[in-house]
């Protein structure tokens, strides 16, 4: 009798496993967009990069900045790719352990009108003292045609030393040069 209770209760467990790990039909196609994506993907491979550089590198009571990307070109400018993707960096950072200091809750950071948090170099020290962060996320961005080249550093804001850096590339695909149109 216990044996066919036993039998019959890892017969049923299968089934309630997969009934309770349903997931609607409309949710399944989002996620299928949304995994495919490669830009938040590349995004995330950049930062866990940045994070494996920065391993030992770091004091763990001290904060990161992270500024906008800027475009190569125009340093003093950005787009919608620039502001996203400074901020997904910042969220993989900070997913790692990292302490990313939130710069738009500040007022005492300059913020461009539809630029966001952008750093020139001679700015740097000054930031990063004053809210006693140990390094500053930078990064530009250039297009071609068909792509988009990110780099990113981590740099020591008292001496301009790079701790780390990444370089990487994005298909020029409709989501992306929608973000890169100017505002």
């Amino acid at each position: 009798m216990m044996q066919s209770l036993a039998r019959v209760a890892l017969l049923a467990l299968p089934l309630l496993l997969a009934a309770c790990s349903s997931t609607p039909k409309s949710d399944e196609g989002n996620y299928a967009t949304i995994s495919s994506n490669q830009f938040i993907d590349a995004n995330y491979k950049a930062a866990d990069s940045l994070m494996r550089q920065l391993s030992g590198k770091l004091m763990a009571d001290k904060p990161l900045i992270m500024a906008t990307i800027v475009n190569i070109d125009a340093l003093e400018q950005t787009t919608t790719l620039g502001r996203l993707v400074s901020e997904q960096l910042s969220t993989r950072l900070s997913q790692g352990g990292l302490s990313m200091l939130e710069m738009k809750l500040r007022n005492s950071v300059y913020l461009k009108r539809n630029q966001g948090e952008l750093m020139l170099t001679r700015e740097i020290g000054e930031v990063a003292t004053s809210h006693n962060a140990q390094a500053i996320v930078v990064g530009s961005y250039a297009e071609t045609s068909d792509m988009v080249f990110i780099n990113v550093k981590v740099i020591q804001p008292n001496t301009n030393f790079v701790m780390a850096g990444q370089d990487y590339v994005l298909a020029k695909e409709a989501i992306v040069r929608s973000m890169l149109q100017r505002n």
